[in-house]
């Protein structure tokens, strides 16, 4: 679900920034300024998602860090179980008995002190590497017509239909891991496209 999301995302910040970059040039597209723009666009978004990914570790561990503190310095080990209790999903706490709450505590109280502050390790780097390589991937397509049409406005068309494609297959597959009904999910987000498309037309792009 995450890397679908993200490629949701890449999609449509790429969609809207050729958009965006058509409506600025309309009077004199170029195959080189839409072919510069599109790839700097996927590549920048790429390093801001790395970027984020290693401030969601970070934040992960940290919160760990300190959930695991709480629990350790709590006054009594009912305070504990309720801080554990707080840390799980609603539904998983609410069927857990107290004795798997107090086995829980049990054994964090035996884990080693933990650092001081959180860290990230080679694989959250590796990580980070693989989403800044999936996001510029995943939106390359959209760049590939100005490299094989020598008519940029007719690249820029081509460009919105492969977007739109891919929209509507990520939408599909979300709405497929998510419950939904992944026709009307890959419908709704080819509307989302079809609407970034629809108002840089309008506007001359």
């Amino acid at each position: 679900m995450e890397r679908i999301s993200e490629t949701l995302f890449g999609l449509i910040m790429a969609l809207t920034f050729i958009c965006s970059l058509g409506v600025a040039t309309a009077g004199n597209i170029t195959i080189q300024t839409m072919l510069i723009g599109a790839l700097g666009c996927n590549l920048a978004w790429g390093i801001v998602d790395g970027g984020l990914y290693l401030l969601a570790r970070i934040n992960d561990r940290g919160g760990n860090i300190l959930t695991l503190r709480a629990i350790r310095q709590a006054p009594d080990p009912e305070a504990a179980r309720r801080v554990i209790a707080d840390a799980l999903p609603t539904e998983l706490a609410s069927i857990l008995p107290q004795e798997q709450l107090e086995l829980v505590r049990q054994k964090l109280q035996r884990l080693p002190e933990p650092s001081q502050y959180p860290r990230l390790t080679k694989r959250d780097w590796i990580g980070s590497l693989g989403l800044c390589l999936l996001s510029f991937a995943s939106t390359f397509p959209v760049v590939i017509p100005f490299v094989f049409l020598s008519d940029a406005k007719l690249a820029l068309r081509v460009s919105y239909a492969v977007a739109i494609v891919m929209l509507f297959c990520c939408g599909y597959a979300f709405g497929y891991r998510s419950g939904l009904r992944p026709a009307a999910a890959g419908l709704s987000m080819v509307a989302l496209g079809g609407a970034l498309v629809s108002i840089a037309v309008a506007l001359g792009g």
